[in-house]
């Protein structure tokens, strides 16, 4: 007779969790309907009381298989799972760098431990007939810990930089690696010592329309509408004619990157024909990609393929055969279109190059970091990544987030990431050459929602965020591998970690060197008040801002607040940050990772102007908000008077007036490692560059700056890096 196994316990065994608490405070669980359709979605059938043993069993036994890859940190002892090894059991350790230790495993009962390594690294643990990965994570430090011993480590400040916004003369309507460079070398002068950029994961060349740059087609890959054509090999041959529509303030992808691209496969085409000396270097970098990029190029040659003949965007409503990349049928479009693919590898080589040179020039012009660049939660679901890696990504859910007081219908954002058990089973390779892609060309990364790596919120397909649940994820594991690439590749490890975290995350986070977060908008006590400065955690980054969030100048003018009236009346919930990730008690932050779900259909309308339209001055809601941030704004500006950074017994400054410079000398006072200031707030700028939430007419992911990154930095930009610079030293005299 079957023995029935109940549906929660069912899903625990698979990795969710049952039970939770929102951002109120309130206990929640998820309820038997919302958990089926989860376990069903993540491969296992529990429809009967037969399918829910059947699966139970084979949890069981998946639970129970020895890892492939066990992490550690050098200087203290492994423990060992049992299913490893016994106490008492011989042991040989082959160390990355050559020779052996070999011992017996210590301990008692069924934990054993092995002895400390001292050296970080991919060792290989052999016992008995098994061979077991070891990945051993440097010693514990403090976050930025070279930065800390740097003789002007209190004076460290960076820029962060919306790629796609920044502008050079003679571009092609959009921001390129060209202004990158340019930008990193006039902020070095300036006395940056890093630039934060927004993710430069592959898009879809054939889908101009679809531009958030946190719902990317692969991230393993590079973005190639941000070549500077001029730039690449070839480009001498190139005949070209520059469009005067491109200096509009907001970007039009669907005129600028067909474009782009025409031009970027005539330089392709000369240089292939010239036999330049560069073509080794191109065979060698398409060897090191592998079967891996070629898979990417495939997938790009084949969307564009089938929205030219009319089959559609999506992969997942492609031919049967095309929808599997090791088909015999992709292989034929592959021979049959050779030349194609090669573009498109071609198109990777040259963005490649480009983000390596303008690190390159970040390095050469002083800064200590460079480019810090930023790694998505996760890749749409529609995409190359999707297509090429299979069951490996979570399939039939969306990443996303519970309702929360910002929220209450919650989030699901369209994006996928692997499966926790893909990422046992196959050693975690995937992540680690994921974090390989991100450090190649950067000082450092920021690990968007790093939340993720504890557990993340799965909503199923033709669910509502309501219907999801957490799935865990190997936290120590995914930590530990950040924090040894990071080591590998002398760079710096950020965490946005804002919103509702989960216990215990910041401490194991910052335990392993990896910084947190810290938003000015977000650092308040229980009363609303500010903290002080001297109050923020060492141990994260300061910011002013974030691309989800009002910048300084439209904050202090209530710009925002007339974004929220429209997007209210698109739908919306009634707070700015109707999109976020809960918070803590200090701490609610918009979720930086709003997407369309179906790449397909770009129905968002492209504003012309860029700013919202006013609402009625009579709006009772507008009048209520605009005075709770007269209350904020006087907060803040004692707040500032009381760190020095504006005049003791000074009138409170208009709407009109923000004292940007003072607000930015404000957080640059923390003890923060260092400070990163958005572009938008050096130059004064009022409008933010994304509104998380469902289109509202808010032109996300479009704006430009105002001038070319050689002029960014006049006289008020000055004025305003004074003003930190000022403050770091400040802090530095006295900590």
């Amino acid at each position: 007779m079957t023995t029935d196994v109940s549906i929660a316990a069912l899903a625990r065994s698979a990795g969710l969790e049952t039970d939770w608490t929102d951002a109120g405070g309130v206990a929640r669980r998820v309820c038997d309907d919302a958990l089926a359709a989860l376990v069903d979605a993540l491969g296992w059938p529990c429809g009967t009381a037969l399918q829910r043993v059947d699966s139970a069993a084979a949890l069981a036994d998946e639970n129970a298989a020895p890892p492939r890859i066990v992490t550690g940190d050098a200087g203290l002892p492994l423990t060992l799972p049992h299913t490893i090894a016994l106490p008492g059991a011989h042991f040989r350790i082959a160390l990355e760098t050559g020779g052996y230790v070999d011992g017996r495993v210590a301990g008692a009962g069924e934990h054993g431990t092995l002895p400390p390594l001292a050296m970080p690294g991919y060792h290989a643990l052999d016992i008995g007939e098994q061979r077991i990965g070891l990945a051993i994570a440097p010693l514990r430090a403090r976050p930025f810990d070279a930065f800390a011993r740097a003789p002007d480590a209190g004076r460290r400040w960076g820029g962060a930089a919306q790629l796609y916004s920044l502008r050079r003369i003679g571009d092609e309507g959009a921001g390129d690696y060209t202004a990158l460079a340019r930008l990193a070398a006039h902020a070095a002068r300036h006395g940056a010592q890093a630039v934060a950029i927004s993710p430069t994961h592959a898009g879809y060349p054939a889908l101009p329309a679809h531009d958030s740059p946190y719902s990317p087609s692969s991230r393993r890959w590079h973005n190639v509408a941000y070549l500077d054509c001029d730039a690449v090999p070839g480009a001498e041959a190139a005949l070209h004619t520059r469009d005067d529509a491109v200096d509009a303030p907001l970007i039009d992808w669907p005129r600028v990157l067909p474009q782009k691209l025409r031009r970027l496969r005539a330089c392709f085409d000369a240089w292939r024909a010239n036999g330049t000396p560069s073509r080794d270097a191109y065979q060698r970098f398409r060897a090191a990609g592998g079967a891996a990029l070629d898979a990417h190029a495939r997938f790009d040659a084949l969307q564009a393929f089938c929205i030219e003949h009319g089959i559609g965007a999506d992969w997942r409503q492609w031919p049967a055969p095309w929808r599997m990349p090791s088909s015999a049928e992709v292989d034929a479009f592959a021979h049959a279109h050779a030349d194609t693919i090669a573009f498109h590898t071609f198109l990777q080589w040259c963005a490649s190059r480009a983000l390596g040179d303008a690190q390159h020039v970040a390095r050469r012009a002083g800064m200590a970091t460079g480019l810090i660049a930023d790694l998505a939660v996760g890749s749409d679901r529609a995409g190359s990544d999707a297509w090429a890696h299979g069951t490996t990504l979570l399939r039939g859910v969306s990443l996303g987030a519970p309702p929360d007081l910002f929220n209450a219908a919650g989030q699901a954002w369209g994006v996928t990431t692997w499966t926790p058990a893909a990422l046992r089973a196959d050693r975690f390779v995937p992540f680690i050459e994921l974090l390989r892609a991100a450090f190649a060309h950067a000082g450092g990364i920021r690990i968007d929602h790093v939340l993720g790596f504890a557990r993340m919120w799965i909503v199923p397909d033709g669910g509502t965020p309501r219907d999801g649940a957490y799935l865990r994820y190997p936290v120590d594991d995914l930590v530990r591998l950040v924090a040894l690439e990071a080591a590998r590749h002398r760079a710096i490890a950020i965490g946005e970690d804002l919103g509702t975290v989960p216990g215990g995350l910041r401490e194991r986070l910052g335990a392993q060197g990896i910084a947190g977060m810290r938003v000015l908008w977000f650092e308040r006590d229980a009363t609303g008040a500010f903290r002080p400065p001297s109050a923020w955690d060492r141990d994260a980054i300061a910011m002013t801002s974030t691309h989800d969030l009002p910048t300084v100048a439209g904050w202090w003018r209530g710009v925002d607040l007339g974004w929220r009236r429209v997007a209210v009346d698109s739908g919306k919930p009634q707070n700015g940050a109707a999109d976020s990730t809960p918070g803590d008690a200090s701490a609610q932050d918009p979720n930086e990772i709003v997407q369309r779900a179906d790449v397909g259909h770009d129905t968002v309308p492209r504003p012309e102007a860029g700013r919202a339209t006013p609402p009625p001055a009579s709006d009772p809601d507008l009048i209520a908000a605009q005075a709770e941030r007269a209350t904020e704004r006087a907060a803040l500006w004692h707040a500032l008077q009381q760190a020095g950074c504006a005049p003791a017994n000074s009138a409170v400054p208009p709407a009109g007036a923000p004292p940007v410079s003072a607000i930015l000398a404000y957080v640059a006072l923390s003890p923060s490692p260092l400070a990163i200031l958005p572009l938008e707030d050096l130059l004064g700028l009022d409008e933010q560059p994304n509104l998380p939430g469902p289109p509202c007419g808010h032109p996300n992911w479009l704006r430009r700056l105002p001038r070319a990154v050689d002029m960014l930095f006049d006289a008020d930009a000055r004025k305003r890096i004074a003003a930190v610079e000022h403050a770091r030293r400040s802090r530095e005299r006295d900590p």
